[in-house]
């Protein structure tokens, strides 16, 4: 026993001096194109300082209770989430496969024989029992660093999934502030609706009023015409309905309730408008988990090259047992029935008819895919922010006049009312007034909408307050 422990040991010590190199490439993040500045900002800036930036729970700079009391359900109950959440599970384990590789595999082997032999008087032998106990011991030297590298490819796999992770909240977070946005912006356009109605329903009042009076500008056409103002937007109003449940039904799946399940009562209060400081764009490659997701697929590339190039070399494997055998089975563990042994075995491949050529070749070409890949989603990245930049600039302008266009069509629209009413005019004047005056209405509030769905998007693509730095195989 004293012997085989001295040889396992000599076995350990020269498998750990012969795994020492790894072949392949050794890895380097790609070189990526980064501005020193958004081009969007150019003659205009955001006035809150960088270090304002969402962090962490980002939807409370738009103070909306349900995004508050909705938005942590996500990362619990949202179904796309739990799915990620499985994925990386699943790498972590594969992660924890990968690291056993490296390691010898230990057991215990035993075996009970009952045989008989034909020899003997009457040709049937004595009965006769054997068997074995050993502990055995087997270890693939990692020589040229095949299993260190697939380690290192089953890590940077987790870690993309981790980012995936982060990547599948973000965005079903951003959605559901979208979706609360969408509702939100309908439960104004239902009270702007009813607010039509009743000056449409005022208006019509006094048209008939002054046709039974027998007022030259309020002819029976004029009648019909407010008639059929009013019932169009009570139409209109009516329709407004099934967008909002819609909206309702998809909020109670981005958190993974039955519709039924969940109460959404309007408030009367649009979400508040927050100012998001985009930062330099370097600090975008550390901010988005595509990003961080898209780098890690190509260290994992990078890894499977050394795995394949691992394959031009020989293999080498190591064992070693001590136990007892005994035959018959009676007196096994006795000193006298201790055996050891030793092995080694290797494998090289002389001719593959440039198989493994070509699976380097494969490697390779997945890495360089996979820098393109990062690459890309790199410059969408930045392309995504410039857009969002540039969709914020452009609507606060946009919204600027048409604050001023509904003030005038409002001023616009009591003046033609009080000339219809004092016979200077006919409604169709009026008709004309109060149909700029929704048109302008509605319009504002779409501007309003986009500014603030831009905003969460805006928010996302910075990547939402997540930190490349919170990356790492927790596998552990």
């Amino acid at each position: 026993m004293k012997t085989a422990g001295l040889a396992a040991l000599a076995i350990g010590a020269l498998g750990a001096l012969l795994g020492g190199c790894a072949v392949g490439p050794a890895y380097h993040r790609p070189a990526v194109a980064v501005p020193r500045r958004y081009a969007a900002l150019a003659g205009w800036t955001a006035a809150a300082p960088a270090d304002a930036a969402p962090k962490g729970d980002w939807w409370t700079a738009f103070h909306d209770p349900l995004l508050d009391r909705l938005e942590p359900e996500v990362a619990v109950s949202n179904q796309t989430v739990r799915q990620a959440v499985a994925n990386y599970r699943q790498a972590l384990e594969q992660v924890r496969i990968a690291r056993s590789a490296l390691l010898p595999a230990i057991g215990i082997a035993g075996t009970a024989t009952r045989a008989r032999s034909t020899r003997g008087a009457g040709g049937q032998g004595p009965v006769v029992d054997s068997g074995s106990l050993e502990g055995v011991a087997s270890w693939s030297v990692d020589l040229w660093g095949a299993l260190r590298r697939q380690l290192e490819q089953t890590r940077a796999v987790a870690e993309a999934d981790q980012a995936q992770l982060a990547n599948a909240t973000l965005a079903e977070q951003t959605l559901l502030a979208t979706t609360v946005i969408d509702l939100r912006i309908t439960d104004a356009d239902v009270a702007l609706e009813r607010l039509t109605v009743r000056a449409y329903r005022d208006s019509l009042r006094i048209v008939t009023q002054q046709a039974a009076a027998g007022v030259s500008t309020a002819p029976p056409s004029a009648v019909i015409a407010a008639r059929t103002a009013l019932e169009t937007e009570r139409a209109a109003l009516i329709a407004l309905g099934v967008a909002r449940a819609q909206y309702a039904h998809a909020i109670a799946v981005l958190v993974g309730r039955n519709p039924e399940r969940l109460d959404l009562p309007a408030t009367g209060r649009l979400p508040a408008l927050p100012e998001v400081p985009p930062g330099v764009p370097s600090t975008l490659l550390e901010r988005r988990p595509d990003i961080a997701a898209a780098e890690r697929a190509v260290a994992a590339e990078n890894a499977a090259v050394g795995v394949a190039t691992a394959a031009y070399f020989p293999s080498l494997s190591l064992s070693a047992a001590d136990g007892f055998v005994q035959s018959p089975l009676a007196g096994l563990l006795h000193a006298a029935n201790d055996v050891w042994s030793l092995g080694a075995s290797s494998t090289f491949s002389l001719l593959d008819f440039g198989a493994r050529r070509a699976q380097v070749r494969a490697a390779r070409a997945a890495y360089q895919g996979a820098v393109a890949n990062y690459r890309n989603t790199v410059l969408n990245a930045f392309a995504h922010v410039e857009d969002d930049l540039a969709s914020l600039r452009i609507l606060a302008a946009q919204a600027a006049a048409l604050d001023r266009a509904v003030a005038d069509a409002a001023q616009g629209a009591g003046i033609a009312l009080a000339e219809f009413q004092a016979g200077t005019v006919d409604y169709t004047a009026v008709a004309q007034a109060q149909a700029i005056l929704l048109a302008d209405r509605r319009s504002a509030l779409t501007v309003r909408e986009n500014r603030l769905v831009t905003t969460v998007a805006l928010i996302g693509d910075l990547g939402g307050g997540w930190s490349a730095t919170t990356l790492g195989d927790k596998s552990r």
